[in-house]
């Protein structure tokens, strides 16, 4: 019988965070052939790793708001770019796979406040304490 991981491993954890870190200079620089990507405020927020470090998923955003459908089919168009770059920025044995993902995580959080400040909702919680300063 085969156990479940608990998790992303340690390598997972720090070679994805040094994948966000190349991906991020990419934007940064802006240096692309694309022209819908030239000029784009995108924002890595997180990546994923896959257990065999071949595949990585980007979550990103378009600082504070969603990032348009073409911007993300030219991230897609662009593939090959971000992973010559990330293969010269992090020392793997195989340059992986870029796969980008929009980030709902803030607008989850927005949509929740906006749940827990119904006063229905608010009365079903009960009177929450508030920390002592």
């Amino acid at each position: 019988m085969k156990t479940q991981a608990a998790g992303p491993s340690q390598r997972q954890l720090r070679v994805a965070e040094e994948v966000r870190h190349a991906l991020s200079s990419v934007f940064l620089r802006g240096e692309f052939r694309d022209p819908v990507l030239v000029g784009a405020r995108i924002t890595v927020t997180e990546v994923r790793a896959s257990p065999d470090l071949k595949h990585m998923t980007a979550y990103v955003s378009g600082l504070g708001k969603d990032v348009p459908p073409e911007q993300f089919a030219a991230l897609k168009r662009a593939g090959a770019y971000f992973r010559t770059e990330v293969a010269k920025a992090v020392k793997l044995r195989v340059a992986p796979d870029i796969h980008f993902q929009a980030d709902t995580a803030l607008e989850y959080a927005m949509k929740m406040n906006q749940v827990f400040s119904r006063p229905e909702v608010a009365r079903d919680l009960g009177p929450v304490a508030k920390p002592e300063e």
